[in-house]
């Protein structure tokens, strides 16, 4: 393989055999060997493995090139026990261990392998599919190996960094390179609250939820995908950063199982050359605020639409997912900094950060009877639309968050905005009780999914 700082190349020579092995100190030391860096860190990265029951259909006409696509999902769903095998970096000596999501996500049993070959299971405090992030727990009878968190903020490109995890199951492995890139967005699986910081150490499958360290031996970040068309690493990997990783971390021990974030109840865009010409700009910078719910805190704090958020703490945002990033690293309550452009002026305001209010009420039900039956539905609000991931502009009307029963074969689904029944306007649910009830053997249902209108018609 090969290797991207000449500096690094092995240097052979005896040590006495009283030589003190210590962390290095210096960038000469560094220069050296990774050896005892390594030595220290290692022990707090573990292997996981676990099993999840997943549905599988067992089809007859499997594996036949004519019929095999035609009676794809056909015949008995059976449950089948899937293993998946990835890393985790113990936080704390009481056993705190982060993993991604999508190797503990649902799963029955999680088993976790510490270096020296002690094995715990271990119980999910907080997963989050969005962040790809998992925080576990593990009871052991004396302290644990741990590494600390360190300010993510303060990395810069070029720093050397060593990523540790288990690849491919062979064992434990260790890697380096550097931290080639900060605030990437939309790259990875997930979301990761929309950025990362990336790096050409090799990562592979296996090494998800590994840590990603730096030459003091401090978690910079969990290693979470790479950027691949062959499947194996190319030297651009992912790391969801610690200062998001330390909130998950503190909202687990505060006994949260899904994780609380602020809502900003904006829509923005990134802005991009010709933007920046429209606003007069030198250079693209910021996020334009693009639609805005009434109730947003940016709106109590005197941002309207066409505003350009140039920062968030100080820290520059120049596409959404920084800026939701910016405001997921801060808990809900305090009160952050933005610096925003509005008619040409630089101007500041402080916006709350609150969690998504649930007025008006939801009002959530589930159609009981008539030709409805089984479909669940909600009134829109700000806490449904960030559960449902709803755009912003949506600000009223009803959802669905369910469908079972006979009309889960029409085609519907949750998330799916309900506009009219059979012609009538949907507002409320209990608009949907009442059309339930209608007598009519011809059904159309219209709505909105991702923002492109659809129409269902069928038959009773």
């Amino acid at each position: 393989m090969r290797l991207i700082l000449p500096v690094l190349a092995v240097l052979a020579f005896a040590l006495p055999a009283s030589a003190e092995v210590k962390v290095p100190q210096s960038q000469t030391e560094i220069s050296l060997s990774f050896a005892p860096l390594v030595k220290e860190a290692a022990p707090a990265v573990v292997n996981i493995f676990a099993n999840r029951v997943v549905q599988q259909s067992e089809s007859p006409f499997a594996g036949n090139p004519m019929f095999e696509d035609l009676f794809r999902g056909f015949g008995l769903s059976r449950p089948r026990v899937q293993n998946s095998l990835g890393s985790g970096v113990i936080v704390s000596e009481d056993g705190i261990v982060v993993s991604n999501y999508h190797v503990v996500g649902m799963a029955t049993e999680i088993r976790v392998v510490l270096t020296d070959r002690r094995e715990f299971e271990a119980d999910i405090l907080l997963a989050d599919r969005d962040s790809d992030l998992a925080i576990l727990k593990i009871n052991a009878d004396t302290p644990l190996p741990h590494l600390d968190f360190r300010d993510s903020d303060q990395v810069e490109v070029g720093e050397l960094a060593l990523a540790i995890g288990n690849p491919f199951g062979i064992g434990q492995t260790v890697t380096s390179g550097i931290v080639s890139g900060l605030a990437r967005s939309g790259t990875a699986t997930g979301n990761a609250r929309g950025y990362y910081l990336q790096t050409d150490a090799a990562i592979n499958p296996g090494n998800s939820g590994g840590a990603l360290i730096d030459v003091s031996g401090r978690l910079i970040g969990i290693n979470t995908s790479i950027l691949t068309r062959s499947g194996g690493s190319n030297g651009v990997g992912f790391a969801i950063p610690a200062n998001l990783v330390a909130r998950y971390v503190e909202q687990a021990r505060a006994g949260n199982d899904s994780f609380t974030q602020a809502w900003a109840g904006i829509f923005g865009q990134a802005v991009d050359y010709s933007l920046a010409e429209g606003f007069g700009l030198s250079v693209p910078e910021g996020v334009v605020i693009s639609s805005m719910h009434p109730a947003s805190p940016f709106a109590e704090a005197g941002l309207a639409l066409g505003d350009i958020v140039l920062s968030v703490d100080g820290q520059p945002v120049n596409s959404p997912p920084e800026m939701l990033f910016r405001m997921s690293v801060r808990p809900v309550g305090d009160t952050i900094t933005v610096e925003y452009l509005s008619d040409g002026e630089v101007r500041k305001a402080e916006v709350a950060l609150i969690e998504a209010p649930d007025t008006p009420p939801r009002d959530a039900r589930v159609v009981q009877g008539g030709t409805l039956v089984g479909l669940a539905v909600a009134n829109i609000n700000p806490a449904v639309q960030s559960e449902l991931n709803l755009p912003t502009a949506l600000s009223e009307g009803v959802v669905v968050t369910d469908v079972s029963g006979p009309l889960a074969r029409v085609g519907l689904r949750a998330g799916d905005v309900l506009l009219e029944i059979n012609g009538e306007a949907i507002m409320s649910t209990a608009d949907v009780e009442d059309v339930s009830d209608m007598r009519s053997r011809n059904w159309r249902i219209d709505g909105l999914r991702g923002g492109q209108r659809f129409s269902y018609r069928f038959r009773i």
